[in-house]
């Protein structure tokens, strides 16, 4: 009888544990939703950004025309109920072309980010923990980071070629140094706690003790600069298509769209306007992402601000 008290008991106290700890899983998301929602500059950027890659990902049910499809009797026209952006001065679908170069642009950014996130990270990890890997690396980092970087993008992609592969490189190169740097602080500042040492006399690792217990304490410096990455990247990248050194004509880019509504932009406006906006609201929403992310990831940056 005793034992069947002591088992009910015992699988009693278990429900409670369970139940207590859905329950602390429940209020944590809850207050994290909470937090997301109330961060102003996160939801109008997430909105944005998600507005942004609906349009790249759906772009051809999007378009009505292909932004190849030349018209010469419908060149320079404006706005209308059939082509809303309305057309260049080769007779093709301005809005056409602006869907599917936002589409170019957030690849871009998309894969400069991930490339540099990835080597960024072990850059700045092994560079926080090797001291002689911290002098090579790291005067290589600073090398590249003394040119302009529009400049060394220009140089690379004029070296490499005008494709968008070439462009995702160049622009990874001249931004890896900057989020290794960011990552090397973070691991820096992780090295000196009692817990890494305590590792090392237990005989753990390097392995263990890099990706293990240092990289998930730098995710949420890295996180914040990805998405300033990303929005540098966007605007570098239509930066190179505008002179010529980026995505080549006749694929169609937010830069080069800017290139060919110079010549006419007296005449037609909305050559150089619409693709302008979208520039503007790729960068800006991606500025408020990451300005909101450092509010919800650091509380004390808010405060400080307050």
């Amino acid at each position: 009888m005793n034992a069947e008290t002591l088992q009910t008991e015992t699988a009693l106290d278990r429900k409670s544990f369970a139940d207590a700890r859905k329950r602390l899983h429940r209020e944590r998301r809850s207050l994290i939703f909470g937090r997301f929602w109330s961060n102003r500059l996160l939801v109008i950027g997430g909105l944005v950004i998600s507005s942004l890659l609906l349009v790249a990902l759906f772009a051809p049910a999007l378009a009505p025309f292909s932004p190849y499809e030349m018209d010469a009797a419908q060149r320079l026209q404006p706005p209308s109920a059939k082509h809303i952006f309305g057309t260049d001065n080769f007779g093709r679908d301005v809005f056409s072309r602006v869907v599917f170069g936002t589409r170019v642009s957030i690849v871009v950014g998309f894969s400069v980010a991930l490339v540099t996130t990835i080597v960024g990270t072990v850059i700045g990890l092994y560079s926080a923990y090797y001291k002689m890997l911290d002098h090579i690396l790291m005067r290589i980092c600073d090398g590249l980071m003394a040119f302009p970087g529009i400049l060394l993008a220009i140089a690379l992609t004029a070296a490499l070629g005008s494709s968008l592969v070439n462009v995702v490189i160049a622009l990874s190169i001249i931004s890896i140094p900057t989020v290794a740097r960011v990552v090397r602080s973070a691991a820096l500042v992780v090295k000196e706690q009692v817990y890494i040492e305590a590792l090392k006399a237990q005989g753990a690792g390097s392995w263990r003790i890099l990706w293990l217990h240092m990289a998930p304490n730098t995710v949420s410096p890295l996180i914040i600069q990805i998405t300033y990455t990303f929005a540098v990247s966007v605007l570098i990248e239509a930066v190179l298509s505008f002179l010529g050194a980026g995505i080549a004509p006749p694929s169609p880019s937010l830069g080069n769209i800017l290139y060919d509504g110079k010549v006419v932009i007296y005449t037609a406006w909305w050559m150089t306007v619409f693709p302008g906006l979208l520039i503007l609201l790729s960068v800006l929403g991606l500025n408020l992402f990451g300005d909101g992310l450092r509010d919800l990831l650091d509380p004390y940056s808010n405060k400080t601000r307050k």
